[in-house]
């Protein structure tokens, strides 16, 4: 079965780091579109990040820049991380992966919760 897991989310205070990971199982993620998203309690789901197979990344958000980076992935390519530092209050939110392959279809995983707190 395909499908995108993600795992690495907690609680931590403001100013530490987390890093995040987003495993496929079932395929690699060599030629997809892939990228972090989160959503906060009331709030739209919002892209973080996003890379295309083709281009590399082309989405960043604002509120992350800086702060927040793709570290290379695995030598198989079935793991996405994402690497959050300085984290903020305002960081709190469901992350979520998601991955589109060539003929379009959409992925999303569970989704792990982060919450910044003091």
């Amino acid at each position: 079965q395909m499908q995108l897991v993600e795992s690495g989310g907690g609680k931590v205070q403001p100013g530490e780091s987390l890093r995040l990971s987003c495993t496929a199982s079932g395929f690699t993620l060599d030629g997809y579109n892939i990228g972090w998203f989160r959503q906060a309690p009331g709030k739209e789901r919002e892209g973080v990040i996003c890379i295309s197979a083709r281009r590399g990344i082309t989405y960043y958000a604002d509120s992350v820049k800086g702060r927040f980076t793709i570290p290379r992935s695995n030598a198989r390519n079935t793991i996405l991380y994402l690497q959050m530092n300085s984290l903020k209050p305002e960081d709190t939110a469901t992350y979520y992966c998601k991955s589109i392959d060539s003929r379009g279809t959409v992925r999303w995983g569970q989704g792990t919760q982060v919450t910044v707190s003091s």
